[in-house]
């Protein structure tokens, strides 16, 4: 699939469009639903201009001046990680950290031939930052970036699959990709392709599904368990994945077994030690669990579990501490407010949970914060709208625990 060439690289190329259709693919939503989520691979030449995402300049930035530490950084050669020793350093006078990055053993590892994967970027650049959270609600699963830089004719990893999906922004330079086909279909997480070393090696010497260069502007979507390998062709290649850390059936399956857990340790009979002498389970008390276990899992109610998990999985739109405090301290009911985004806030009984702790409202006040919920899947980070709207002491409290902030 190929994008048309007059279609606009402006984040809001579509009325209504997010970033998946504006800026990912180039097909509509409910197509790549229906045939590509989770199932196939697909190539979209010329989705977008991402020079306002990430470029040459924010590597620079990143690894010379932000002192970043080694989880935020690795450096992999030859199909194999570096040790962190090889590319860091202690940070010198006045702070007692080890393991900052040194700028000049990552050049000299670069230089080597070296890839270097900058690692949870919606942490550390705002631009990647803004791009993930809008794309984390528009899919409802979890969104984390990574960037590869890739020296010429060289190549960071070989082939494997990922337990996660993901979307490839070329961003500079080019770089060849070698697609295959599963070995093994929608793996978890702890079902990496190092257990299918053997599997994975045959298949990647089989005829590709998709054997192309990407230039910047081009995604490249693939599911989790599709095989891939990238090496950089003439000219450095920069390259972000964002990558899908997908909700499955088996994740729901666990919470629920978490609920029927929580329910059986209330049970005295369940916590009482079984019988003097008896070297295991017999199979009367084997069968008299299961029947415990089924009974509470008809009373179970993994609603919370679920949400809590959500929860954990993500933070919030940044907040300026000093900001937030000099806005607060002059607030009136003509000042513009937000809802901070990716607050992953819901209604749990007369509770709002969020990210940022939870809260209980007066009758009135619940009614209020109930209309800024979008169709229940969160507080709607809505440009800005007045504190006097929602009432300026509510505004005021919302503010305080850090659901609101400061509108433009």
């Amino acid at each position: 699939m190929t994008a048309s060439e007059d279609r606009s690289q402006d984040a809001g190329a579509h009325e209504g469009a997010g970033v998946l259709e504006s800026r990912l693919i180039d097909i509509d939503r409910d197509r790549f639903a229906d045939e590509f989520w989770g199932r196939r691979a697909l190539l979209t030449r010329g989705a977008s201009d991402f020079s306002d995402v990430f470029s040459a300049g924010a590597v620079d930035e990143l690894v010379s001046r932000r002192g970043l530490r080694s989880p935020f950084l690795r450096v992999a050669k030859d199909g194999a990680t570096l040790p962190t020793t090889t590319f860091t350093s202690g940070a010198g006078v006045g702070a007692t950290i080890s393991d900052q990055l040194d700028d000049t053993a990552l050049w000299r590892q670069f230089d080597d031939g070296a890839t270097l994967v900058l690692q949870a970027l919606q942490r550390t650049w705002d631009a990647i930052g803004r791009l993930v959270t809008t794309l984390n609600e528009e899919l409802g699963n979890p969104v984390q970036a990574n960037a590869y830089i890739t020296p010429p004719q060289n190549q960071g990893f070989d082939d494997h699959y990922d337990v996660h999906d993901v979307f490839v922004l070329q961003i500079s330079g080019t770089k060849r990709w070698v697609i295959h086909e599963p070995v093994f279909a929608d793996p978890l997480r702890d079902q990496p392709w190092t257990d299918r070393r053997d599997s994975v090696a045959a298949a990647a010497a089989t005829e590709p599904a998709i054997d192309a260069v990407l230039e910047p502007g081009d995604v490249l979507y693939l599911p989790r368990g599709w095989l891939h390998a990238a090496q950089a062709q003439g000219e450095v290649s920069i390259h972000v994945t964002l990558g899908i850390h997908n909700w499955t059936r088996y994740a729901v399956a666990e919470e629920i077994a978490a609920a029927v857990l929580r329910e059986l340790r209330e049970v005295p009979d369940v916590r009482r030690s079984l019988p003097l002498g008896e070297a295991g389970a017999t199979r009367d008390i084997v069968e008299d669990v299961k029947a415990r276990f089924a009974e509470a899992l008809d009373q179970s109610d993994p609603t919370a579990g679920l949400h809590r998990t959500r929860r954990s999985q993500a933070r919030p739109g940044p907040l300026g501490p000093l900001a937030q405090r000099a806005f607060l301290a002059g607030v009136s009911e003509s000042s513009n407010v937000r809802v901070r985004a990716g607050l992953e806030a819901r209604f749990v009984g007369e509770r709002l949970m969020t990210r940022v702790g939870w809260l209980e409202f007066s009758d009135q006040d619940r009614e209020i914060v109930r209309g800024l919920l979008n169709s229940g899947s969160g507080l709607r980070a809505a440009d800005e709208l007045r504190a006097g709207d929602l009432g300026i002491e509510l505004a005021r409290r919302l503010l305080r625990v850090g659901v609101l902030v400061p509108g433009d």
